[in-house]
């Protein structure tokens, strides 16, 4: 069973992306528009260009209804890039909560489940 730890409002801005995280110690949770739930984080990898060689994307866990599990995932594209893996990742870190879901809703729509 999980452990309710409580929100830290000084540690961020709950309405973004790492902010949630920092404030309640674990990653936001959305329902996708397929009726599952998903968590979010972020994910940074080398981009293969010269002038921003980092890219930072959304990874999203899809949790199984009923007995708790994994029931699959989905990334998108990069959606933020900076000169180093930690500037990508702060970049993403501060998009709204509110953008990430739209991503995510466009990812389960083009992903053929809603």
């Amino acid at each position: 069973m999980g452990q309710h730890i409580p929100p830290d409002y000084s540690r961020g801005d709950e309405t973004t992306l790492g902010g949630y995280a920092a404030v309640h110690g674990r990653p936001p949770a959305f329902d996708g528009p397929d009726g599952a739930a998903y968590s979010a984080d972020i994910l940074v990898d080398r981009t293969g260009e010269t002038g921003e060689p980092w890219g930072a994307y959304l990874f999203f866990v899809r949790w199984s209804a009923g007995t708790p599990g994994l029931a699959g995932h989905a990334e998108s594209e990069f959606v933020a890039r900076g000169g180093t893996a930690d500037e990508a990742r702060a970049k993403l870190a501060r998009w709204p909560l509110a953008e990430v879901k739209q991503v995510l809703d466009r990812l389960v729509r083009e992903r053929g489940t809603a």
